[in-house]
C-alpha cells in the first residue's frame, strides 16, 4: 500500500535513513528531526510504501506570513524515476495553501540540474543566487512559486537586505535598508547602524535598551541626505504605556519633545492619522521607500515593537524586509543562512497586515516616508 500522510515520532529512524542515502553534507540531525516533528509551524509529510519511507518533504511555514519554504526535500534513490519528489511537492504545497500560505520558496544547488529541472517544471523560477552556500562550496539558487497564482507587482528597484545586529536595532538597520534602496552610494555598516540608533533612541522602553521613534528616523535619514515624512496616529510621546518609572517616562517625554522641536526646524511633515495601505502603496509605487512599525505578536509571540522595510505589494498582499536574523550557538551557518531568507519580501496578507501594523494598547501606527533629496 502507498500513501503519502503526516510524519510521526515513530518514523525517526526511517528519515535518518533517508537523509543518509540522498545527501552526503548538509545533512538534518536527529535533533532536528525531532524539532521539526513537535513544531507546529510546518508540513512534514512522507511517502510510505509497504511501511518502508521513500521520501520526504518538510516546508516551514514562517509565523505571521503566508510565506512557506521548502526545507527539505528526500528520495530514496530506489524510488527515484517515479515521480515521487513531484507528487510530495503537489500535496505540500496543497496543504500549505489550505492553511494560508500564499507563496512556497526553495533553495536549490546550482549544480543540480536535475532538481533545477524539476523544481522549473513545476512552476518555481529563479528570483536570486546566494554564492558559496553549501558545505561543499556550491551555489545555492532561490526559487519561487505562487501557490495562490497572484501576480505581483511589478517593480525593477532593489532594496539590499541588511541585518540588525543587535535586539534593539531594528529601527537603523531598517532605515539604513530604505536609504541604500534610494542611493547605491550610500555605505551602511554596523558602526552607522549603532549611530543611527544613538540618534533615534526613545532612551528607555519597557525593559531593556530604548526603541527608536519615527521622527528620530526621520531625522537621521534628513541628516545624510534624504528627504523624510512622517506618519503616526497619536500626538504625545510614545511607547510610554508600557514603562512604569516616572523618571523614565519624564526623560521619554523631554527625548519626544526635543524630535519635535529638530523636526520643525527641518521642515519634516508630521502627519498625526492613521496611513492606509493604498497610501503606502502609492508612496511606494512613487518610487519611496517606506519604513513601518509592526508589532511582532503574531511572529514570535512577543508584543514589541518593530521597524521593517516595505518592499512590494500586490492587490493581496504587502511585503516588507525584516531586518531581525535569528541567530544562535544552536544554529549552524547554514542554518542561518537559511533563516535569512525567510527574511527577505516577507508577504504579508493585507487583512493579516491591518492587525500587525498596530503596537500596544493605544494601537498606535506609524511609518517613515523616505525619498531622494
Amino acid at each position: 500500500m502507498t500513501e503519502i500522510r503526516r510524519v510521526v515520532a515513530s518514523d525517526i529512524e526511517e528519515l535518518l535513513r533517508l537523509e543518509a542515502l540522498a545527501f552526503s553534507g548538509d545533512r538534518l540531525s536527529r535533533r532536528s528531526f525531532k524539532r521539526w516533528i513537535r513544531h507546529g509551524g510546518c508540513v512534514f509529510l512522507v511517502w510510505e510504501e509497504g511501511g518502508v519511507l521513500l521520501g520526504y518533504i518538510l516546508v516551514i511555514q514562517r509565523r505571521g506570513t503566508r510565506l512557506a519554504r521548502l526545507y527539505s526535500l528526500a528520495v530514496d534513490p530506489a524510488g527515484r524515476g517515479r515521480g515521487i519528489a513531484a507528487q510530495l511537492i503537489g500535496r505540500a504545497e496543497e496543504v500549505a495553501r489550505d492553511s494560508g500560505s500564499l507563496y512556497m520558496r526553495l533553495e536549490v544547488a546550482g549544480n543540480n540540474a536535475a532538481a533545477i529541472a524539476l523544481y522549473r517544471k513545476l512552476g518555481y523560477q529563479q528570483f536570486g543566487l546566494y554564492q558559496d552556500y553549501y558545505e561543499d562550496h556550491s551555489d545555492a539558487l532561490r526559487m519561487e512559486k505562487c501557490i495562490h497564482r497572484l501576480q505581483p507587482h511589478g517593480d525593477s528597484r532593489v532594496i539590499p537586505w541588511i541585518s540588525q545586529t543587535t535586539p534593539f536595532t531594528c529601527g537603523p538597520a531598517s532605515l539604513m535598508m530604505a536609504m541604500s534602496g534610494l542611493d547605491p552610494d550610500y555605505v551602511a555598516s554596523p558602526l552607522e547602524e549603532i549611530e543611527i540608533w544613538r540618534q533615534a533612541t526613545t532612551i528607555f522602553m519597557t525593559s531593556g535598551h530604548g526603541g527608536c521613534h519615527p521622527i528620530g528616523l526621520a531625522l537621521a535619514a534628513v541628516q545624510r541626505g534624504f528627504a523624510a515624512e512622517v506618519w503616526v496616529n497619536q500626538r504625545g510621546p510614545l511607547f510610554v504605556e508600557g514603562v512604569r518609572d516616572p523618571n523614565k517616562k519624564r526623560v521619554m517625554r523631554l527625548v519626544h519633545e526635543s524630535f519635535l522641536e529638530q523636526a520643525g526646524e527641518r521642515n519634516i511633515s508630521i502627519h498625526y492619522e492613521n496611513i492606509e495601505q493604498s497610501t503606502l502603496a502609492a508612496h511606494y509605487a512613487e518610487g519611496a521607500n517606506i519604513l513601518v512599525l509592526i508589532s511582532t505578536y503574531r511572529m514570535d509571540n512577543r508584543k514589541a515593537p518593530h521597524w521593517v522595510v516595505v518592499s512590494g505589494y500586490d492587490e493581496r498582499c504587502l511585503y516588507f524586509h525584516d531586518p531581525d536574523l535569528e541567530v544562535g550557538p544552536y544554529l549552524s551557518i547554514a542554518d542561518e543562512q537559511r533563516n535569512a531568507i525567510e527574511c527577505h519580501h516577507i508577504p504579508i496578507a493585507r487583512d493579516d497586515f491591518a492587525s500587525m501594523s498596530m503596537f500596544g494598547g493605544s494601537r498606535l501606527r506609524s511609518a517613515v516616508i523616505l525619498r531622494k533629496q
